[in-house]
């Protein structure tokens, strides 16, 4: 059994760039791209989709939770998240993002975006203070 790699939030950076470049974007060009690394070390990447009504975009960080879910399960946690995009802004998870990644983040995890002054890096629970939650069985 291989054991886990050690968290490197650089690397998860990386990878949420990388699916940045996959992102479908005609109408907006914001090109974004989100990993989530997993409690059992998996990361899963996934990019903003959008559509020509654009209320039915979907963005990175719901791309890849629901990919996370689809590949593994319901089960899943994720330990850390990075969120880049190609257009040299500002991008933390909206609030829809944030409310379906309470589900499955825990409370500390790492989560680093780009911010006004450069990349910035704070626990989930600070990004989403008061997170609508109902407890379910796990």
């Amino acid at each position: 059994m291989d054991a886990k790699k050690p968290l490197n939030l650089d690397e998860l950076m990386e990878q949420a760039r990388g699916a940045a470049l996959k992102s479908y974007s005609p109408y907006s060009g914001f090109r974004v791209g989100a990993a989530l690394r997993l409690t059992s070390g998996e990361i899963i990447t996934g990019t903003n989709v959008e559509n020509v009504s654009y209320g039915l975009t979907i963005c990175a960080e719901r791309s890849a939770l629901v990919r996370a879910v689809a590949e593994l399960g319901p089960e899943i946690r994720i330990e850390a998240m990075a969120v880049a995009n190609l257009n040299d802004a500002a991008s933390a998870p909206c609030g829809a993002c944030r409310q379906m990644l309470a589900e499955f983040t825990l409370p500390e995890a790492p989560v680093v975006f780009p911010s006004g002054d450069g990349v910035r890096k704070m626990a989930f629970r600070e990004l989403l203070p008061e997170a609508f939650a109902v407890k379910l069985p796990r």
